[in-house]
């Protein structure tokens, strides 16, 4: 029997950004140079394919550093940033630290120091428990930084007479959602202060435009990712809001559930940012299996960002 046929466009950039990447490569050099095991401070990226991966090489994931033993084994900070109190307990018990937050958010976590030091209060634009929200509010001693996540909290702020105010953001938001929010505190409180560049992060942009041009031109979109994956939740935010019939975050192909893309003709796909794209061409040659599908990229930007990994990682150890 011949397949039917089906049109796929492929969102590009979709998938690994820089941050992602000097991440993951972190635990791989620091494998690579120093040997198993290698301790982690939470998922270095949420994507579970990624951490079992690394997890087989060697790496071993904790939730807190009291679950690291004392020794020379370096421990690795992710890329959602942590605390301040995270890199103090390390130099405390002389744990053999590595950063690998990515510079994204550390600029985040600067302007949140900045706006501090200059007698301001913050606001943090973000969802209430994700690891990136959890370390950008560690770098301010209690109340000095405030979450914003909903309108309604926009409402409930009392800052003290005369207090300046000043605003960052999670890397990983919607942009759509975050622009109702800054406008909603610029129109309550016309004095405050926005970050110099946007915190949003161009990897979160780039795969959101891409998503608002292809979802109102087909019938279903796979978004690859992790039920965690802030940013991978956002993509299929977007396209549900751009009407697509059939949004579902997938991780492996083993996930599809078949019946509900019966009908379907034309497909989009794309990844978060912290999914590899070795389970995009997974989903890929899945469906080739069941259809007779043509490939079409479709780019709306190019991305050429590079971080280098951390400098403990640079040059190899000696001896």
């Amino acid at each position: 029997m011949s397949k039917p046929p089906l049109d796929v466009l492929l969102c590009a950039p979709r998938g690994f950004c820089a941050g992602v990447v000097r991440a993951i490569d972190a635990v791989e050099k620091a494998l690579e140079v120093y040997g198993p095991p290698v301790y982690v401070r939470h998922e270095i990226v949420h994507n579970r394919y990624v951490v079992d991966s690394l997890r087989r090489k060697g790496a071993v994931f904790v939730a807190e550093l009291d679950e690291v033993p004392p020794g020379d084994a370096p421990v690795i900070f992710s890329a959602h940033g942590v605390p301040k109190s995270v890199p103090q307990e390390a130099l405390h018990r002389r744990l053999f630290a590595i950063d690998a937050t990515c510079p994204l958010v550390t600029k985040v976590h600067r302007e949140a120091e900045i706006h501090h030091k200059r007698g301001r209060h913050v606001l943090l634009i973000g969802h209430a428990g994700h690891p990136e929200v959890v370390g950008t509010m560690g770098q301010l001693p209690p109340g000095a930084i405030t979450l914003v996540e909903t309108l309604a909290d926009v409402g409930r702020l009392l800052p003290a007479p005369g207090q300046e105010l000043a605003y960052v953001t999670q890397t990983t938001l919607s942009v759509e959602d975050t622009a109702v929010l800054v406008a909603a505190l610029k129109a309550r409180f016309p004095g405050i202060i926005s970050p110099h560049k946007e915190d949003i992060c161009y990897a979160t942009t780039n795969r959101q435009g891409a998503v608002k041009h292809v979802a109102p031109l087909v019938d279903a979109m796979i978004v690859v990712g992790s039920n965690n994956s802030s940013n991978s939740q956002r993509l299929r935010e977007v396209a549900e809001r751009e009407g697509c019939p059939l949004v579902r975050l997938i991780l492996r192909a083993s996930d599809i559930n078949w019946d509900e893309f019966d009908d379907i003709r034309c497909l989009g796909v794309t990844a978060g940012a912290s999914a590899p794209e070795v389970l995009v061409e997974e989903i890929l040659d899945a469906f080739a299996e069941r259809y007779d599908i043509r490939v079409e990229s479709v780019s709306t930007a190019d991305e050429s960002v590079f971080f280098p990994l951390p400098r403990e990682l640079r040059e190899p150890a000696a001896g």
